[in-house]
């Protein structure tokens, strides 16, 4: 009988914000599957440390940073590979992610390619939209309001429009495009609505208005919260 894929979603940054049901799949799945960086430590394999058993098997895959080059098909490919064998050797796989599987993360390129054959269950996580407002104290959205959540990456005719609609907005994937995120939000008249936050929940987690931020130094697990108006009684 084949073992079961889990994605777990182990949070943004805290190993105390963990659920309870990723501990349990983390303490118990033989298997445990993680990205990392083509150099350094993989953030998701950081985050669960303190939760992790030894002695468990680990299958990592290494991602380039070249947006270029992302996502890289072929390390999704390999990874697939070696999960599947240990699926189908009868061992459960903890595949861990930071933040919310299924809110960009790694892990759906791999239940892509794995979840026609192997049963497959989600283990949601705190994001880093929640940790962010949490962090800044920033309400996301109440009554009808939209929110919007927007990569930075975008074209800057889609970030306008996607502000324009908005009643609060998220802006993730900051790194190199936050200098655009800036000038667009200055000409919008939006740059006294904004919170910036980086490594939201860990030790070096910055929060600070956006207008106090260099946007040159921004890294890419940053994110900007815009609310246009306060919250009605």
């Amino acid at each position: 009988m084949s073992g079961t894929l889990y994605g777990v979603g182990v949070g943004p940054g805290d190993p105390d914000l963990i659920t309870l049901k990723a501990l349990k799949i983390l303490q118990s799945a033989p298997v445990i599957a993680y990205p990392a960086p083509e150099h350094g430590d993989s953030l998701a394999r950081r985050i669960a440390a303190p939760h992790l058993p030894e002695g468990r098997r680990e299958i990592i895959f290494r991602m380039p940073l070249d947006p270029k080059n992302f996502p890289d098909r072929s390390a999704y490919d390999d990874a697939a590979a070696k999960i599947a064998t240990a699926l189908r050797g009868g061992d459960d796989v903890a595949m861990i992610c930071e933040g919310d599987p299924f809110f960009y993360g790694s892990f759906m390129y791999l239940f892509h390619r794995l979840t026609d054959e192997f049963r497959v269950e989600v283990i949601p996580g705190i994001s880093s939209l929640m940790a962010c407002a949490g962090a800044s104290l920033t309400p996301l959205a109440a009554r009808n309001e939209i929110l919007s959540v927007l990569p930075a990456p975008l074209p800057e005719a889609d970030l306008r429009a996607g502000l324009a609609q908005a009643d609060t907005a998220a802006i993730i994937k900051l790194g190199r495009h936050a200098p655009k995120i800036h000038g667009i939000l200055l000409d919008l008249d939006l740059l006294d609505q904004a919170q910036y936050v980086e490594h939201a929940t860990m030790d070096n987690q910055v929060v600070r208005p956006l207008r106090d931020v260099d946007p040159a130094r921004a890294p890419y697990f940053a994110m900007i919260l815009v609310r246009k108006t306060g919250l009605a009684p």
